[in-house]
Order: structure tokens, then C-alpha cells, then sequence
């Protein structure tokens, strides 16, 4: 039975030989039934994994269930354990405590090729002396799986990619979103039921990534895998994943589906690190009617409140008024389609992303009016806190 993996094969015992997969002809070797590919999407879990060097500690105790058939996507600023935890799942790194299962197997002890995954890398780790369609079939024929099959897992690959021209090329004559395809390619004809991706993107320019995105999507979604993605950008996040598991300093912030962890970031973190611009975050003090921002008489964001509280307003649910929160403009950011007014009140810098073109001198007083909810957090822990206050009665809109 053939083993499914496109990470782990070890270079320093295979020996290649001369090969032209581009005429996709079988070759001298066994003339074996083509198998059947593996089934579509598995589950994987990881329960109360941590990963430590010594006293450091990459990951602490987390636990992730990815859905058959899901795309999720590790969220987190640099060094927040993501590409650890990745790694974990493919075998490439070994987990100090916790389990790994995937399709409910313990693969925790388990090498990289019997886990039945493959992996893209942020590199995309292409062999230069190898033409594209040698460089897709390589981890096949270091598994010495039949020439025919290898055939056709090639065509499918170039078929659901649309690579045909280029299986004759050298990837020094490749461009980066050639490459990344290439590298996808070879996911693909691994034709395993989980697929890593590790920053497959970072590497290509901004109107590239938005068209990759495009393609990795529709590939998941045709191919049925499950796919378990990293990045820190939370553009693509948002636009691509079933699931969000926004991680930070080796612990899961959230985890939950992009439209809530947008609508309610469980924490300050989450709030922060998740839109375009990010929430804007202020501390809140008492007055007898309600909580207010530090240093201003009002207005009311939330009912009356013991300790030390933040709180939230998405820019873009700002808007210019004749009530609300008192701020003088200190800049204006026209972007097009929109404009970023960065305003100061209270001392603190407040971001109100406004439709069209919006022309405003520095130092002109405005007022922010919102009529959304306001998201209230502790400000000690971080944690969301429910409030039931009515924030169009409070905040002018």
C-alpha cells in the first residue's frame, strides 16, 4: 500500500535517476493497479500540546480541532508558536506533552511519511537542477510508486493547476507565482487528506498574494482536503479560512470562525490584531452614570463598573456627528475608496475610517459617533466582558 506524504523523505538515501515525466509515459517500472486516491479531508487534533526548550516554552498546553474537510488558518505575530505548532502536526517537530491525532489516529510518535500529510513550504523548496514536472513527482519516485501512477497524479495536478506549459522548465526560469504553483503541484499529486502550509505566500508581491488566495481557496474547496495554513497576515485570514485560531506567546487567543472573531474578539489581543485599521482600544474610568474614556466627562460607553476596563470601537463604525466623543483631527490618510482620519482625544489616538474622500485640516474639533456596540475588556487579563448598554443612546449616533 503506498504511503501518502509530501514531507520527510529523507535525501540522503535516494538515488535519482534519469526521468521524463513530461511525455507522462509509463516507464520500466511495476505495472501495479492504479490505487485509488486517499479520501478527501481528515480531522486533525492537537490535545494539550506544548513544545519547550528549557525554560522556553513555543507552545503551552494548547488543544485545536480541525474539521474534515476545513480550511484553518493559524493566525499570530512573529513568534507567537504558529510554524511550531505546524510543525508538530507534520512530524518535523516533536511535541514535549500533548497528543496529535489525525482522522483520529495518534500519529504523536509517528515519522512525517506515516502521518498522511503534505507540506508547502514558505520557500517553496524547489530543486534548481530539476524541471517542474521532475520537481512534482519527486517525493513519488523516492517512494518508488509506479511509473503509471506517478503519470497520472502528474496530469491531474497540471490540470487542476493549469502548469502544462511549464513542466519543462527549471525553476530559475519560473516566476514567484509559478514557483508557489509548482510547490502546490506537489502537494497535490501526494494526494494525502491534510495539506500545511506554512507562509506559502510571503515571498510575492500584494496583487500576487490576493490572486494566490484566490487559487488555494478554489483548490480546497475542489480537491476537499483539509487544509491547515499559517500566516500573519490576517487579511488573508479573514478571507480564506473556515476557522481562525489566532495564536499569541504560545497560547490561543481565540478560536473561532473569521465573522466572530471580527464581531467578538474574546480578547483586547484579538481585537487589536484583527481589521484594517485595527479597533481603536481606550482605558475607561467611573463617573456615577457610567463608565466614560479616561479624562473626558462622557459620553457613557458602559453601565457602572468595579476595576480597570478597555474599551473597543471599530474604525470603520465611526462617523462624523454632531455628538459623541470629542477629538481634534491630526491627520488625514486618503486612500481612495475611503479615508483614515487619525484623531487625538483624551490623549489617545483614535482611527475613524470614513467613505470617499474626506478633507479636514489638523486640529479641526470633530465628534465620533458610532452605532454599533461597544466592546468592553478588562484590562487586566485582556477578556471580553458583556455589557448590555445601548451604544446608539450613548455615543451620539
Amino acid at each position: 500500500m503506498l504511503r501518502a506524504c509530501g514531507i520527510g523523505d529523507s535525501l540522503c538515501r535516494l538515488h535519482l535517476r534519469p526521468t521524463n515525466e513530461i511525455a507522462l509515459m509509463p516507464r520500466d517500472e511495476s505495472t501495479e493497479p492504479t490505487p485509488q486516491p486517499a479520501s478527501p479531508g481528515a480531522s486533525v487534533r492537537l490535545i494539550e500540546v506544548s513544545r519547550r526548550w528549557g525554560a522556553a516554552a513555543a507552545l503551552e498546553r494548547i488543544s485545536i480541532d480541525v474539521r474534515p474537510g476545513s480550511f484553518t488558518v493559524l493566525l499570530g505575530p512573529s513568534g507567537c508558536g504558529k510554524t511550531t505548532c505546524l510543525r508538530i502536526v507534520a512530524g518535523l517537530e516533536t511535541a514535549s506533552d500533548g497528543r496529535v491525532e489525525i482522522a483520529g489516529r495518534d500519529v504523536t510518535n509517528l515519522p512525517p511519511a506515516a502521518r498522511g500529510v503534505a507540506m508547502v513550504f514558505q520557500s517553496y523548496a524547489l530543486f534548481p537542477h530539476l524541471n517542474v514536472a521532475e520537481n512534482i513527482v519527486f517525493g513519488l519516485r523516492a517512494r518508488h510508486v509506479p511509473a503509471p501512477e506517478r503519470a497520472r497524479r502528474l496530469a491531474r495536478a497540471v490540470d487542476i493547476l493549469g502548469i502544462g506549459p511549464l513542466l519543462a522548465r527549471k525553476p530559475g526560469q519560473l516566476s514567484g507565482g509559478q514557483q508557489q504553483r509548482v510547490a502546490l503541484g506537489r502537494a497535490i499529486v501526494a494526494e494525502t487528506p491534510v495539506c500545511l502550509m506554512d507562509e506559502p505566500l510571503s515571498n510575492l508581491d500584494a496583487q500576487l498574494r490576493a490572486d494566490m488566495r484566490r487559487e488555494i481557496l478554489a483548490l480546497q474547496r475542489r480537491l476537499g482536503i483539509t487544509m491547515l495554513y499559517v500566516t500573519h497576515d490576517q487579511t488573508e485570514a479573514m478571507g480564506m479560512a473556515d476557522q481562525i485560531v489566532l495564536l499569541r506567546d504560545g497560547h490561543i487567543e481565540q478560536d473561532a470562525p473569521p465573522v466572530e472573531v471580527y464581531a467578538r474578539p474574546a480578547t483586547s489581543f484579538a481585537a487589536s490584531f484583527i481589521g484594517t485599521p485595527p479597533m481603536n482600544l481606550f482605558p475607561l474610568e467611573r463617573r456615577d452614570s457610567g463608565m466614560v474614556m479616561r479624562g473626558t466627562g462622557g459620553p457613557i460607553f458602559a453601565p457602572p463598573s468595579e476595576g480597570d476596563l478597555l474599551g473597543g470601537i471599530r474604525p470603520e463604525t465611526l462617523t462624523l456627528g454632531e455628538q459623541g466623543i470629542p477629538a481634534v483631527v491630526s491627520h488625514a490618510e486618503y486612500l481612495g475608496a475611503d479615508t483614515v482620519l487619525s484623531c487625538m482625544a483624551a490623549g489617545v489616538n483614535l482611527l475613524a475610517r470614513l467613505p470617499g474622500r474626506v478633507v479636514l485640516a489638523n486640529g479641526t474639533p470633530v465628534r465620533l459617533a458610532t452605532g454599533e456596540p461597544i466592546h468592553v475588556f478588562d484590562a487586566a487579563s485582556g477578556r471580553r466582558i458583556e455589557t448590555s448598554m445601548a451604544t446608539k443612546e450613548v455615543v451620539g449616533a
